[in-house]
């Protein structure tokens, strides 16, 4: 039974990463959703709309509702009847979801967007490639190239903002980044991305109400903004965003997987650029000419 599952998987997987052009689409609409949730956190909570655990809950229960709506209404539209699909995706995932976010929303109080970035990145970074190691895959010279250069740029294209960051900041953003990475290494064998995501936002929220209780017994901040911010940022760029990054990861490998989201400030960048006209910097330029290449270097190894 064990060795049919994973031959579907593997099947599937090999299907996807066939068309390259499916898994680039899904990866940029996965990763153009991270840029647009770190806005979002950004605005919640450097402008105190909301407190971080308010942020978290609301984050959480929203994305698990708009999961379990798109769910229904997919189950509806393949079986031709209303019922209550099967509830997938896992306790361990549910738990680097919430870890996750949690640790990132409290982060964010205490430390620079840049400096958050590098830690959390960086974090994912060195958990993807140890559990790589770990699993015997070893990584070849081409490959270490490119994850040093993508990694790099990034650092350049974030070095103007860093600071040096208190210890639990520190701390809390590194923790979010090894839980992202745990999160994403246990999507690469999904074979429902829809139903797990749904599945590990709807497990994640016994955790939420632990934090309501704490929430409810000392002072928290909600304003409408905050409010509001927090449900898209659940509903759209979390639930949404996570539930293509389960799509994508078929295609990936863990390494490409790790490296492609140091674009996530690029792309933010990028969107300033767009939407609020911000100059297009040398800088910028060439840390993302380093880190595509970077990334270009990983994606020709692999195949």
């Amino acid at each position: 039974m064990t060795n049919q599952r994973h031959k579907i998987v593997n099947t599937r997987s090999q299907s996807l990463s066939q068309y390259p052009v499916i898994t680039l689409t899904f990866t940029l609409c996965a990763l153009i959703a991270f840029a647009a949730n770190s806005v979002l956190a950004r605005l919640a909570l450097i402008d105190s709309n909301i407190d971080p655990l308010s942020f978290t809950s609301l984050r959480l229960l929203s994305g698990a509702i708009m999961l379990a709506v798109l769910l229904m209404i997919s189950s509806i539209s393949k079986s031709k009847a209303v019922k209550l699909p099967s509830l997938k995706g896992s306790t361990i995932s549910a738990i680097f979801l919430f870890i996750y976010a949690l640790c990132f929303s409290i982060a964010y109080l205490s430390i620079s967007t840049g400096t958050g970035a590098l830690i959390l990145f960086g974090a994912v970074q060195i958990t993807m490639i140890i559990y790589q190691l770990f699993k015997g895959s070893k990584l070849k010279l081409v490959e270490w190239i490119g994850i040093f250069l993508a990694f790099s740029g990034f650092v350049y294209l974030v070095l103007p903002s860093l600071s040096t960051p208190s210890f639990s900041g520190f701390l809390l953003m590194a923790i979010s980044g090894v839980a992202w990475a745990g999160y994403t290494i246990r999507g690469k064998g999904s074979h429902d991305p829809l139903s797990d995501t749904t599945g590990n936002f709807i497990r994640s929220l016994p955790f939420c109400l632990i934090v309501v209780f704490y929430i409810l017994a000392t002072q928290h901040t909600l304003t409408n903004i905050g409010i509001a911010l927090a449900i898209i940022s659940g509903a759209i760029t979390s639930g949404v965003g996570y539930a293509i990054w389960y799509i994508a990861l078929k295609g990936l490998s863990a390494t490409q997987a790790g490296v492609v989201q140091l674009l996530v400030p690029v792309i933010a960048a990028l969107g300033g650029m767009i939407l609020v006209q911000e100059p297009i910097t040398m800088s910028f330029v060439l840390a993302s000419i380093m880190i595509l290449s970077g990334i270009l270097l990983i994606t020709l190894q692999k195949k």
